[in-house]
Order: structure tokens, then sequence, then C-alpha cells
């Protein structure tokens, strides 16, 4: 089946309601070359996942520019087709950018526009969809920043804005100066703070949808030891033999189930993977097993 798409606020982007996240596409993960990459990106949307979500830093700097090679081997009739989803803000050390010193974040109206540009170049578009700050930064200036954002849409290089890993006070921080779609926050039954800290009930008040990224627990899920890994893969798998299902498929649908309906980023470059996702769609939890997993992930019971 195809995922449905819907805004991630009422007047946000239309994601896919599954959104494949590139950060192993490249140099951090199989290495892909062009044509590997391009047919990635066919088999995702043939099966209708149509948003990518990529962030300048990837690969050291080189999965956008190897994705918009990719891209460019698909008819410019795909263009229209999917959405570009990319963050800005984190400065790596790298050979890619010889004066930093030091890995920090930068907030300021110059380094979001030339950002935002060279996302541009390197992805071979006109506009990016949705461009996310990547990670809060201890010296922004909120004005700033809501002025760039600003100048960005109005130029038409960025549709909507938005923010990941903002708590709620940085968020309202910065959306009393500019309009944001959405927070991309981890979220997971080994990590479920966003169901407790605020965030989601902050995007359930402004009618937001969050995106989800790390929605399986990442490595820590699936290599990781001790005794509440354990107990979680039991009670996933359990639920999974109850439905039919693969346990990525429960974890994904435990992570759509919350009122604010999470937009799942999922990172695997696997097609099978990517294709038995779209499952979690339909697969209906109950709420008692919804808890028997977040009690699982947390190792204790609800208060």
């Amino acid at each position: 089946m195809n995922a449905d798409q819907r805004g991630l606020s009422p007047s946000g982007p239309q994601l896919s309601e599954i959104v494949a996240g590139t950060m192993t596409w490249g140099e951090w993960g199989s290495d892909y070359n062009t044509a590997t990459m391009a047919e990635l990106i066919g088999h995702c949307l043939d099966i209708g996942i149509t948003s990518f979500d990529h962030a300048d830093i990837y690969g050291s700097y080189t999965t956008e520019a190897a994705f918009g090679a990719a891209l460019a081997q698909h008819s410019d009739t795909v263009r229209e087709q999917i959405q570009l989803v990319t963050k800005c803000g984190i400065q790596l050390e790298s050979a890619h950018r010889p004066d930093t010193r030091v890995k920090h974040y930068d907030a300021s109206y110059d380094h979001i526009i030339a950002s935002a540009e060279r996302s541009l170049r390197n992805l071979r578009t006109d506009y990016i969809d949705l461009l996310l700050f990547h990670r809060p930064d201890p010296l922004m200036e909120p004005e700033e920043m809501a002025r760039a954002f600003d100048d960005l849409r109005s130029s038409g290089k960025v549709r909507y804005f938005g923010v990941s890993n903002f708590t709620p006070g940085q968020f309202d921080l910065l959306r009393q100066h500019t309009d944001l779609v959405t927070n991309q926050v981890e979220c997971s039954p080994l990590h479920p703070d966003p169901l407790f800290d605020g965030t989601y009930d902050q995007c359930q008040m402004h009618s937001l949808r969050p995106m989800v990224w790390s929605p399986l627990g990442g490595a820590d899920y699936f290599k990781g030891e001790g005794t509440k890994l354990l107990r979680l893969r039991s009670k996933v798998e359990e639920i999974g033999e109850k439905y039919g299902v693969e346990e990525d498929v429960v974890l994904l649908a435990w992570c759509r189930m919350h009122p604010t309906r999470p937009v799942p980023v999922i990172g695997t470059t696997k097609k099978e993977r990517i294709t038995r996702s779209l499952k979690a769609l339909d697969l209906p939890l109950d709420r008692q097993e919804w808890y028997e997993i977040l009690e699982a992930g947390r190792g204790h019971e609800v208060a």
C-alpha cells in the first residue's frame, strides 16, 4: 500500500507517513554509489515513501551532494513528487570544513542562509520543502534566526521551517518570532522522554506533528545487552507474533500511536525493511499493548 500524505501542521508540508532518513545512505553507512542511491530513491517512490530527511553534516558534508547526483538520474518530474527535508546548525570538524576548530552550533543569520544555499546546490534543487535547525544553540538569538527563515521563505528557497531536538521552552522562544511546523526528536520505548517532558504536549497544543528520529531505538535495541533490552525485545517479539509482523513494524506502530501522530524517520538502506515499514500504518495495537511496550522499555510500570 502507499503511505497516506498528511501535513505536519494545518499549513505545513505534505510529508509521507514514513520518511526515509539518509544519514547512512553515503559515507556514514554503506558508501552507496550514485546508481545504487538512485535505485533506492526509486524504490521509495514506488512504494509511496516520498519524503527524504537530510542534514548538511551527513557523510561529513558529502551525502547531500551524493543524493543530488542520484536524484538527477531520475526524470525532471520526480522533484515535484518528493519532499526534501534538511537540517543546518551543527558545525563539525571535517576535512570539508577546515576552518572549524571545535564542534559547535551556529544559529547566526549568515550561517543559516549560507547553509541553506549550499544545500540547494548539493541537492540540485530550487527549493527545500522543510529546513530544520538541527540542535539548539545556547548562543542563538531568535530574532536573527527568524530573519533568516523569513528571508529564505520570501525568496522561495525554503517553504517551511522547523527545529530538531529543541526543548519546549526553546521551541516556544523561537516560535514567538517565526512559524515552525515541527520538532524532530528522538522517541522510542528506550527513549520515551518526549512523552513526559512536555514536547508532545506542546505539539498537541499547537496542532503540530513531531518527526521522530531513531524510532526503533537504534543499535541499542538490536545489539544492546541487559535485562531491560531483553525484556523489551521479548515483549515486542510476543506482540509481533500475535499480529504476524516483524519487531521493527511493532516499534513503528508504537511510535505512531500517540495522539500527535508522530512521523517516523527510518534510517535503513535495506529495501525489504523500507517496504515492510508501511505495515506499521495499519497495525492495530491496543492501548494495553502500547503500555506493555512502554513498561518494558522503561523497566517499570506507570505510577
